[in-house]
């Protein structure tokens, strides 16, 4: 949570509050919808949405060209910047990020980058299915941009490959906790994966375990999922999106992570890289 802003997790209830009365001068709601098949849902945003909202492209957005990085690698800073100015968010707005699918596809990925660099974010908890206030649809009307000044991608929020190749090789316990399914981390079902199975000595904890229905579950649940993990683990998943909603979780019980954004995209692109199938 930044200091004295929102966040990690914000109802409909709230939102619908600060919309009615105007509290939040520089307040900006985000559609952040995409699909594993389909991509950004432009199509959707234009057809229904939150009223006021603006469409944020994970894909061009929220980060860069998919390659040897993997398929969702972060942007730099620089592209970051210049596309939240584009979308009329400066480095002092409070942004509510929503998606169709409890956060976790791509809400919290724009949460986690914004907060990550001090910028007051958070997650409209059960997205656009829990909302009952006005909607609209057609084009988005055009934006003025505004400045956002760049900063550099905090260590102490993200880790690289480098740094799990050398975690693994010196024999340490990185944590890592990957967000994929049970099926997809054991490499037992067909996927967008490069190859199956997961970084060796990851646990797994699938995202959509942090919901009840299209909401968060209880803190106390929460808490019982990620009882056990370290001070910071790495959070991983196929390209570095639903692993943000476990860091999300983590957040709302008062729990720290990191995001390894190149995630199992990236790792398993090299054969020579080893990767473990067992559960």
């Amino acid at each position: 949570m930044v200091a004295g802003s929102v966040g990690p997790l914000v109802s409909a209830q709230w939102l619908q509050d600060q919309l009615q009365s105007g509290s939040k001068a520089d307040l900006i709601i985000c559609d952040v919808r995409w699909g594993l098949a389909e991509g950004p849902k432009r199509d959707g945003f234009a057809e229904r949405r939150i009223a006021g909202a603006r469409f944020v492209d994970l894909d061009t957005d929220l980060s860069s060209a998919a390659g040897p990085q993997g398929r969702h690698p972060l942007p730099t800073p620089e592209a970051f910047a210049d596309a939240m100015g584009a979308l009329g968010i400066s480095n002092s707005s409070t942004v509510i990020a929503y998606d169709d699918a409890g956060g976790g596809l791509a809400a919290a990925r724009l949460w986690f980058m914004l907060d990550a660099i001090g910028v007051a974010a958070a997650v409209l908890d059960g997205g656009i299915t829990e909302w009952v206030g006005p909607f609209e649809s057609g084009p988005m009307a055009p934006i003025d941009r505004v400045e956002f000044v760049a900063a550099e991608w905090p260590t102490a929020s993200f880790v690289d490959i480098a740094q799990v190749e050398a975690e693994i090789e010196a024999g340490r316990a990185l944590e890592l906790v990957d967000a994929r399914s049970a099926e997809r981390f054991a490499g037992v079902t067909p996927s967008v994966d490069p190859r199956p199975g997961h970084i060796p000595g990851a646990v797994s904890l699938p995202w959509p375990d942090n919901l009840e229905g299209s909401t968060m579950a209880t803190p106390e649940v929460l808490a019982r999922r990620f009882d056990g993990l370290g001070d910071s683990p790495v959070a991983y998943c196929g390209s570095g999106v639903t692993a943000c909603h476990n860091l999300l979780a983590m957040r709302v019980v008062g729990r720290s992570g990191r995001l390894y954004a190149g995630s199992w995209s990236q790792w398993a692109a090299d054969p020579d890289r080893p990767a473990a199938t067992s559960t």
